[in-house]
This record gives C-alpha cells, sequence and structure tokens, in this order.
C-alpha cells in the first residue's frame, strides 16, 4: 500500500525521524520537493537517508493524495484507516486515535514533536486540540521507538506535522496553499487557507486560518442498537418506546470550528529559528446517550473548547566531528472548554495550561554509528470547575532524559534507546471531593534493545525488546467524582505503583519490483496494569461523602495484562495499461488484550482486513477499497458485543495543473451502501453509529 515513505525508503531510526521532520531534505530532492512531495521514492523525514526496509517499528505516514482522501475533522478519523490504528470515534467530533488497542495515556498525540496541551486524554468526549485541515503530513509510530516521546506512549505516537513555523523560504513572491471541502452526510462545509510572504531571502511570514461547520451526521441507520431498540420497544413509555424507530440523524453531532494562526521564521545557513501563535476556538455537540429506562436522563451536551497556543523552534548545524545539529522545540498553551446543558448553562468547565520543551543533539555518522541525545521537560496544571467536578486540582511536571544509538554493520543494523523519567504528580486538598492533599513522585526508566538484518537485498527482518516503566497519570491517581463523558463514578487510588511491562517486537520488510510488504507481530507483558472495572457503589459512596451516586461506581485498579497483536500491508502493482500503473493493496490488523484475573481488555478493536485497487496516472487517479471489521464478540463484563461490517469506498482524484502535483480536485464515496458500522472501541458505540453514505468534493490549491 503507497502509504509510508518510511516503509518504503527505510528509515533505521524511527523516532528521532518522527520527532525531527521539520529540516529533513534528501540529497536527491531540491528544497521545493523535500518541503512538498510526497512521492514513493523521496524521504522527508528521515535525518539521514536509510536503505528500504530498514524500520524496526510499525510506522506510518500520511501524506499528499491519502490525506486529501482520508482528510476528517478528527484526527482518529482522519488516520482511521492506517494498520494498527481505529478510533475512539465519541461521535463525529471527538474521535482519538487508538493504537493497537491502546487508547488515552498509553498514546501520545502531537503537533511537530511536542503535546497538543489539551484534555482529550482525561475523558472520549474531549476532542483533540489540532485540526487536521491544517497538516501536511500526519505520522504513526507504534512500538518501543516511541517511548522517547515519554513514558505515555506504550501504545505509539501520533505526529501531525504542519508549517506554521515556516521551513523554507518560498522561490514566489507569495504562497499559497489552500483545501475545502464539503461532505453530505452531515452537511459538512470546510474551507482553510495558508499564505507565506518571504521578505529578502532569509525572513518568512506565515498565516493561515480555518473554517468548519457541520449539521447532524446521517448514520443512514437506526440511532441504538437492535438490543437497546428492543428494550426501548417493549416499554410502555411512549417517549421511550419511540426510540425504537430512531434512525438517520445523530442527534445533537454538529460543530462549528474556526481557527487563526500566525507565525515567522528566520531561515540561514547559519541555522534557523521561527515562533507561532494560534487560537482555535471548537463549539460541538456530544451525541445523546439515551435512557431506555423510566426516570433516566438523556442529555443534549455541547462543549465549548477555546485554546491559545505558542509555538518555538530552532536548529544550529553543527557539522563537527561528533555532533550534526543541535535542535530545539517548546510549547505553551493555555485550554479551556466548558460542557454547556441542553439549557444553555455551563455544568462544569476544564481548565488546563501546559507548556513543553525538547532539546535534542543530533550525531554525526561516524563509520556508520549515529544517534541523538535529548532531553525534554513538561508540566501540566489542570483542574475542573462546576457540579460534575470529578478531580481536584493538580499538576504533573516530568523531566526526561533520553538517547537512540544506532550502528550499521552492513547487512545489520543495532540500535539501542533507553528513557529516564522524573515525574512528579500533586493534587490540593478539596473538601467538596473529601480528597487530601497528595504529592507522588516517580523515577522511571525504559529502554530497548534491537536489530534489523538483510535476508536478501530488498528484505530485512528485525527484532526488538524493550522495558517500560509509566507513571500514573493525575486522573488514574486522584479522580473520585461523577463523570457524565463515561458515564461513571471514578474512582482513582493515589497508592498506585509505577506500571512496568515488557514487548518484544518482530518485523519483516521486503520490496522489489512493483511490490512492498510490511509485517510486524508484537507482545507485551504488564506488571501493574492500570485499568477502570466496575465494582460495588459502596466504595465510591464512601468517598462521596455516603451520597447516592449519579453513575456506577468505577473503581482504578492494577493488575497484570497481555497484548498481543500483529499489522501486514502490502502492494503489488497488477498492471501498466497505457499511463497508469493499476495497483492493489491490502492492510490486516489484529490485537488481544487480557487483564488477569479480569478477562479481556474493554474496548479493543477486532480483526479488520481492509483491500484497495487503484489505477494511478499522472493527473488521474481512480480508486476502490472494501474495509471489513470483524464482530467483536471478546469483551469486558461491562461491555456489549459490537456486530461486523463492510464499508466500501470509491474516489476520483485529478491534478488540473500539469506539473503540480498538489493542486487536487478529488470526489469520494464513503460507505456507498449506506451499511450500520459502529466501533468497538467507543464508549458511544451502542448509541452512536459511524457515517452512513458520505459524497465528499475536495480542493487543495498550491500556487
Amino acid at each position: 500500500m503507497l502509504r509510508s515513505p518510511l516503509l518504503r525508503a527505510g528509515c533505521a531510526l524511527p523516532a528521532l525521524c518522527l520527532a525531527l521532520p521539520a529540516f529533513a531534505q534528501t540529497p536527491d530532492a531540491a528544497p521545493d520537493q523535500a518541503y512538498h512531495d510526497n512521492r514513493a521514492d523521496i524521504i522527508v523525514t528521515a535525518i539521514i537517508p536509510r536503505r528500504q526496509g530498514d524500520i524496526l517499528s510499525g510506522t506510518s505516514v500520511v501524506a499528499g493524495e491519502e490525506l486529501t482522501r482520508n482528510m476528517r475533522s478528527t484526527i482518529g478519523e482522519t488516520l482511521a484507516r492506517q494498520p494498527g490504528v481505529s478510533a475512539t470515534s465519541f461521535g463525529p467530533n471527538a474521535s482519538r486515535p487508538v493504537l493497537r488497542g491502546f487508547q488515552g495515556e498509553r498514546v501520545r498525540i502531537l503537533t511537530d514533536g511536542i503535546g497538543s496541551f489539551d484534555v482529550s486524554n482525561t475523558s472520549v468526549d474531549h476532542a483533540v486540540a489540532i485540526n487536521p485541515l491544517t497538516a501536511d503530513r500526519i505520522e504513526v509510530l507504534r512500538g518501543p521507538a516511541a517511548l522517547l516521546y515519554g513514558s505515555s506512549a506504550i501504545g505509539g505516537v501520533v505526529n501531525v506535522i504542519d508549517s506554521r513555523i515556516p521551513r523554507r523560504v518560498p522561490d514566489e513572491p507569495v504562497h499559497i496553499d489552500a483545501i475545502a471541502t464539503y461532505g453530505s452526510a452531515a452537511n459538512e462545509r470546510t474551507g482553510s487557507g495558508e499564505v507565506e510572504v518571504p521578505l529578502g531571502d532569509k525572513l518568512v511570514f506565515h498565516f493561515d486560518g480555518s473554517y468548519s461547520k457541520s449539521g447532524d451526521l446521517d448514520t443512514g441507520s437506526y440511532i441504538l442498537t437492535p438490543s437497546l431498540r428492543a428494550q426501548a420497544a417493549a416499554s410502555g413509555d411512549a417517549d421511550i418506546a419511540g426510540l425504537a424507530t430512531l434512525r438517520g440523524k445523530l442527534p445533537n453531532s454538529a460543530a462549528e470550528t474556526w481557527e487563526v494562526s500566525g507565525g515567522a521564521a528566520l531561515i540561514t545557513d547559519g541555522g534557523n529559528l521561527g515562533f507561532s501563535v494560534t487560537h482555535t476556538d471548537n463549539l460541538y455537540g456530544v451525541p445523546v446517550r439515551y435512557a431506555v429506562e423510566p426516570g433516566g436522563e438523556a442529555e443534549q451536551v455541547r462543549l465549548h473548547m477555546k485554546q491559545d497556543r505558542a509555538d518555538l523552534r530552532a536548529e544550529v548545524p553543527v557539522n563537527g566531528g561528533f555532533l550534526e545539529s543541535i535542535r530545539f522545540r517548546a510549547g505553551f498553551a493555555d485550554y479551556q472548554h466548558q460542557e454547556i446543558e441542553d439549557t444553555g448553562e455551563v455544568g462544569t468547565t476544564f481548565y488546563n495550561q501546559s507548556m513543553e520543551s525538547r532539546l535534542e543533539l543530533v550525531q554525526a555518522n561516524r563509520g556508520g554509528w549515529d544517534g541523538a541525545i535529548g532531553g525534554q521537560f513538561f508540566t501540566r496544571k489542570f483542574h475542573v470547575e462546576g457540579e460534575e467536578k470529578f478531580l481536584p486540582r493538580n499538576e504533573t511536571t516530568q523531566l526526561g532524559l533520553f538517547t537512540l544509538q544506532s550502528i550499521d554493520l552492513g547487512k545489520t543494523r543495532v540500535e539501542v534507546g533507553w528513557r529516564y523519567e522524573h515525574t512528579d504528580v500533586s493534587a490540593d486538598a478539596d473538601a467538596t471531593l473529601f480528597n487530601p492533599a497528595y504529592d507522588r513522585r516517580f523515577d522511571s526508566l525504559s529502554g530497548s534493545i534491537g536489530a534489523s538484518r538483510e535476508l536478501v537485498p530488498g528484505w530485512r527482518a528485525g527484532l526488538n525488546l524493550s522495558r517500560t516503566e509509566r507513571a500514573p497519570s493525575a486522573e488514574e491517581l486522584f479522580a473520585r467524582g461523577n463523570h457524565a463523558g463515561t458515564q461513571a463514578f471514578e474512582l482513582g487510588n493515589p497508592d498506585f505503583s509505577k506500571e512496568r511491562s515488557w514487548g518484544v517486537e518482530a518485523t519483516l520488510r521486503g520490496q522489489g519490483t512493483g511490490y512492498t510488504v510490511a509485517l510486524s507481530a508484537y507482545h507485551n507483558w504488564f506488571d501493574g496494569y492500570i485499568y477502570d472495572s466496575l465494582v460495588a457503589d459502596d466504595a465510591c459512596m464512601a468517598v462521596n461523602g455516603g451520597e447516592e451516586l449519579e453513575f456506577p461506581c468505577y473503581q482504578y485498579n492494577q493488575a497484570k495484562a497481555r497484548y498481543l497483536g500483529f499489522e501486514a500491508e502490502a502492494t503489488v502493482k497488477l498492471a501498466q495499461v497505457g499511463g497508469y500503473a493499476i495497483n492493489l493493496d491490502g492492510v490486516a490488523d489484529y490485537v488481544r488484550a487480557t487483564v488477569l484475573g479480569s478477562g479481556p481488555a474493554p474496548r479493543i478493536p477486532p480483526m479488520r482486513l481492509l483491500g484497495g485497487l487503484e489505477a494511478q496516472g499522472d493527473r488521474l487517479s481512480l480508486r476502490g477499497e472494501v474495509e471489513h471489521s470483524f464482530a467483536q464478540d471478546r469483551t469486558a463484563a461491562t461491555e456489549t458485543e459490537t456486530g461486523g461490517f463492510t464499508l466500501v469506498n470509491a474516489s476520483l482524484a485529478w491534478k488540473p495543473i500539469k506539473g503540480n502535483d498538489r493542486t487536487t480536485i478529488m470526489l469520494s464515496a464513503n460507505n456507498i451502501f449506506d451499511v450500520e458500522a459502529r466501533r468497538h472501541a467507543s464508549f458511544l458505540k451502542d448509541y452512536a453509529p459511524l457515517a452512513g453514505r458520505d459524497i465528499r468534493i475536495t480542493a487543495r490549491l498550491s500556487i
């Protein structure tokens, strides 16, 4: 599948390739190509050009035509077709990526190498504060190399790369990129534009803005699952009985989002320095969780999220005997969102202030040995106010030191990674939550060692062993209150120890004339795995002043756990018909997770198969694909089973300007047969199916 330049062209330092995408160029590419071109033979994110298939972790890169085709309003839905990736799908407006069955605290969402500075890890109804519309490319790194971004990245890292801090001096007096989309399923109207203006030959200014508005999502199917419809139909309450026939539009799923950003960069032969400032405003509805029993509530809550963010990036080339360059990245954001009830009143407000900085010393290649050494600092001040306050005011501070070293021994390449992290998590005393003050400190050490070997020209096999430690989050330690997003009274445990795991991953990469193959299999053993489970209400009432609970009591626990699975993707060129290459591609992924003593882990995606057939020309491409998600009947005690589904999609892409590959008009039809589809990884799957038939037209301009 023509998805990842890293897969096809190789990258023996995958974590660093992801961390430092901004300044890389290939020796064969002109600067403009390195900035814009996403052809299979161009490595645009590698620090040092590598041989094909030289990679030890599962990696996907979404860019160019594929990014345009898969672009949705959320990062989760945009990436949901990548191998090993699902989505939380809490309606169409809040969907975070799920990597290898991991979500929340175990997946890091980054923008150009540092955090998104939101509270999307706190609850699935909280949107990620990154707009896919502004992305030049999105990279997904799965496996142990992602731990260089923090101990919380055991599931993997998603890095959204944009050009808000300019990376090059445009050749033209004004450079313009714009994209506009209409989607029929939600009457979605989206527009985004960016302008880069050089002032002389060293200074570049950047401005961008975007706006998106959508109505309630058309699901093309019943809103509730068959079991809930049966319960509703049997009710003597007429309003509840009417829910059995509710279909089509997903109530309270409309959204309106706008964003503006400005930045500048000084780019010289002796280094570069740039900054950007961004304001994001997102007002969106959360689909209704209907009650099928008399007396139950069915709130229509809207979330109004705002974020002000500032970013800085710098690089100084050293070109010395040991160091090639020094790179620095930093960001700060002030975030808040209000949860607005159907009466218009603000019920709860979340506040978050975060700062992260990252310094990387990139080593020069010395006889086949290269790598990087770095440090990372992160702080978060977070508190909740209002009627559904479930967490005291808290602060998290992390200091990390890391390195990744690589040695090329000819046919064999060896990599060693290491990360030390000190975490301080504190909570203020809070009488309303019956919570005393706490201060927990953790020292975590994670590492990995791996090797890959060329078996025959074009084919490499790799094996990676990792040992990881993760400090529990403030939510896992200090939660003790009603949380409407998860419909639970959440009870943390301030005495938790670190979460530890061992992991092994095997890879096989191959390519030759007209084909590519990528296979990976992994197994993780956890000790002190943190998860939540339904317990008797008495446990939560004891910390709730003896008052009755609004939601069932879910308590965080620690236990041993096992995750295992595989990912596979392949592409083959079937024929050349005139100016068109006929390509067949496919993806398969599967994960199985068990909490020992409890049973299957919750919200684990089922096995999935995806295949596509594409006629690809220089200016016109036609693609059809079929995605089948199997039923998930291996469920946790509190879950319902999820039925399988098959989606059929098609797209037509036209490049109207000869020689301009980034100017594209695309027509796509998704879920052509309007089938009912629900993701098992979603908390809201029984109440909110995915989009039904969706006809989309997208125009992208670059001049």
